[in-house]
Parts: C-alpha cells; sequence; structure tokens
C-alpha cells in the first residue's frame, strides 16, 4: 500500500532541514522536497522526490499537485523579515502570494480525493505590535487574539496568510457551485525566536539571539543589534519542529483554532548573553542597538500565552533555557572548545 505523500516546502531552510530529517526517520510518509535551489545531498536523500523552484511558480506548484497526491503540506518557504523591510513588495509576493499558491493547490487536491489536506503553516510573534515598551511590560504573556497589529511587512504578510488559511478552511467559495466541496485543513503555529545548533540564522529579526550562540561557538566576538533588556520569547529547534508535528496529528474535533502560541524561554539579552558565556567562557558579547531592528524587536511581547496549545493538543515545551544550553546547544557545538557547565 502506498504511503502518503507529505511535500515540505522551504525544505532546505532552518526548520526545514530538521523536520525533512524528522519526517524521514519516521517512515510513514512519502516525502516531496521544494526549496528555491537544489537541495544539499544530505537534505536529498531524505525525500522521495526534490524539486527546485520558487512557490510564486503556480505552473510549478500545478506540476507538483498533478504528479503527486499530497496528504499534507509543511509550507515553510518564507522571506524573512530583515529582508522583507528591505524589499517590502518581494516579501509580499513571497510570503503572500506563495502562500495563496500553496492554499489552492490544496484547496484543489481536497476536493477532488474529497480528504482535507492538512496545511500545517509556521507563522510568526511577528504578528504582534505593541506601541510601547510600557504596553509591553503591562501586556506580559498575549494571547493569540491580542495586539495583532504588526509594524514589519513580515508580520503583516504572516497575519494576512493566517486568516487566508482560516478562510479556507471554513469559508471557501461559501457562494458559489463549488460551496460543499471539501475544504482543506489549515494550522500554523507563532513561533518565537528560534535557536538551532546545526544551522546559522539567516535573516531573521530575532537573530540577536542565535547569533550570540553560533558567535561565541565559532570564538568571534558579536555585537548584539538590541539592547541587553530586550526581552522576546525563544525556542531550541528541536521543539519547533516537534510542535508542528504534534500540531499536524491532532485531531481536528480538538482544535479550537487554527492559529496557536507556542513558547519556550524569555530571557533579556543581557540574561541570554550571560547563559552563552557561561557556555562558552571565552564568548565577547557587547551590546551596539541599531534603533530600527531594536525597535521592530521591542513590539514584540516578552512572552506568549500558549495554554490553548497546551489544552487543545497537550503541547509542552521539553527545553527551558539551561536545557536548551546542556542538552542541545552545547552538545552540538562546542567542538573541542573548553565548555563550562
Amino acid at each position: 500500500m502506498a504511503k502518503p505523500v507529505v511535500l515540505v516546502t522551504g525544505a532546505s531552510g532552518e526548520i526545514g532541514r530538521l523536520l525533512l530529517k524528522s519526517l524521514a526517520e519516521e517512515g510513514v510518509h512519502d516525502l516531496v522536497a521544494l526549496d528555491l535551489t537544489p537541495l544539499p545531498d544530505v537534505q536529498r536523500a531524505y525525500a522521495a522526490w526534490s524539486y527546485a523552484g520558487n512557490i510564486t511558480d503556480r505552473y510549478l506548484l500545478d506540476q507538483l499537485a498533478a504528479h503527486h497526491e499530497v496528504d499534507a503540506i509543511f509550507h515553510l518557504a518564507a522571506l524573512l523579515s530583515t529582508r522583507g523591510e528591505r524589499d517590502p513588495e518581494l516579501s509580499h509576493q513571497v510570503n503572500v502570494e506563495g502562500t495563496l499558491n500553496v492554499l489552492r493547490v490544496a484547496q484543489n487536491q481536497s476536493s477532488r480525493l474529497g480528504e482535507p489536506v492538512k496545511v500545517v503553516f509556521p507563522s510568526s510573534i511577528a504578528v504582534y505590535g505593541l506601541p510601547t515598551l510600557e504596553d509591553k511590560r503591562a501586556a506580559g504573556r498575549v494571547r493569540e487574539e491580542q495586539w495583532n497589529v504588526p509594524i514589519t511587512m513580515y508580520g503583516c504578510n504572516k497575519l494576512y496568510c493566517e486568516n487566508l488559511g482560516r478562510y479556507f478552511t471554513f469559508h471557501a467559495r461559501q457562494l458559489g457551485a463549488l460551496s460543499g466541496a471539501t475544504r482543506l485543513d489549515f494550522r500554523s503555529l507563532r513561533l518565537p525566536g528560534l535557536i538551532s545548533a546545526h544551522t546559522a540564522p539567516t535573516g531573521g529579526t530575532s537573530d540577536f539571539g542565535p547569533e550570540m550562540v553560533h558567535f561565541a561557538a565559532a570564538g568571534k566576538p558579536y555585537s548584539s543589534f538590541v539592547e541587553p533588556e530586550a526581552r522576546i520569547p525563544f525556542m531550541a529547534m528541536p521543539d519547533a519542529v516537534r510542535a508542528l508535528l504534534e500540531l499536524s496529528r491532532a485531531p481536528r474535533v480538538r482544535l479550537s483554532t487554527c492559529v496557536y502560541n507556542v513558547g519556550g524561554f524569555s530571557p533579556t539579552a543581557a540574561q541570554l548573553a550571560e547563559r552563552v558565556k557561561t557556555a562558552f567562557p571565552t564568548a565577547s558579547i557587547d551590546f551596539v542597538p541599531e534603533p530600527a531592528r531594536a525597535r521592530i524587536v521591542a513590539s514584540w511581547p516578552e512572552d506568549v500565552d500558549d495554554s490553548r496549545a497546551r489544552f487543545d493538543w497537550g503541547w509542552r515545551p521539553a527545553f527551558d533555557l539551561e536545557r536548551a544550553f546542556d542538552s542541545y546547544l552545547v552538545p552540538n557545538m562546542q567542538g573541542g572548545r573548553e565548555v563550562r557547565r
């Protein structure tokens, strides 16, 4: 009997590499990998089929759908926040029009197969926008429906795509002749800043966290672009991938929403720097805030309320700050460097 087919877009990105590996190790699915450029050999080995192309290319996605009966899509391909601010139109094209292409393919596949195709979508804390530091501190742990007024193009893109996914799940084509067709099943996580031991950060505004770690592990000095007191939530990469997989497997009847917060740990930049120095005693970290990027970070919540994810599908992070360093980051990054536990 043929295995169900899962499509992973952005398969060579920070999340995609570990997700593809995790899905392949489960052995439950045949994997179709899509990225803008050909996958490295290591990632390509995990997928039954691998394609290079742009998610804004409707013809490419139609061809993928014609050749593979996809049961689920992990749509990871995106233009990240720093690049998005420098080129807002390109950000819209990739993050919104590309996502709309994926949703259109999933909707058509759902209608044809008579079964909802799952679309699992990593959103971001960038969808939040708190106007002042006083508001941010007063807000504390922010719920999904609060402060949805982003100040970045990336945040606007992600928030709009969440609403597109909700529309395609519950209301698509509600007035047309196809109103009774099977709709897709959209599920989204608002991920905090992610710290990976294996991949260097690639253009997110939360990258002051992982950059501290990677620079220290490489023996390079680092200047943080945010103030020492800056605080946002972070998560170890294995927790992020596990959260995506757990949400994808949750029975639809258990889900009270399409969009969930998930959290891990929430240190200040100074606290994170001190923890990095404990792990890598020769680390050199100072603070040279860049006003524009620091202001964006200041608009994101200090922490998120993930109680809905905990109640609906049993979410629990495996890594707090200490365990992230002791059990994940340090063992995978020390590379012979003296490490103090």
